[in-house]
């Protein structure tokens, strides 16, 4: 459990990080991710799951063997 909140906290720094850096970017951004249409938006959103699921898979997979 204290992992799983450790990692949540890393993801909410990393995700908050952008914004304190450059905002005015942040929002031209999310202007431009507004305008996207959904199918599109799914399917970065799936690909980043494939991604990140393969990270977690070769990570653990390293750690454990």
């Amino acid at each position: 459990m204290k992992l799983f909140i450790l990692l949540i906290g890393m993801v909410l720094i990393f995700e908050g990080l952008p914004y304190v850096a450059s905002p005015e970017s942040m929002q031209s951004w999310l202007k431009k991710i507004s305008e996207m249409p959904p199918g599109q938006l799914r399917a970065m959103g799936l690909m980043a799951l494939a991604i990140g699921l393969l990270l977690c898979w070769l990570i653990q997979g390293d750690i454990l063997f």
